[in-house]
């Protein structure tokens, strides 16, 4: 199924948009959490300053 969203990506306007992860450490147990998100590049500062 993977190999099927990033083929979809490649093609057309598809370049337009990242697909960002952005680790960050939880502040109840400390353990670190992944947040991924398909975004536009334009808008890829904006993802990883906000918390």
């Amino acid at each position: 199924m993977a190999k099927k969203v990033v083929a979809t990506l490649k093609t057309g306007a598809g370049k337009a948009f990242t697909k960002c992860i952005k680790m960050t450490k939880s502040d109840k147990s400390g353990a670190y959490q992944f947040k991924e998100e398909i975004i536009h590049n334009d808008h890829i500062k904006d993802f990883f300053t906000k918390k």
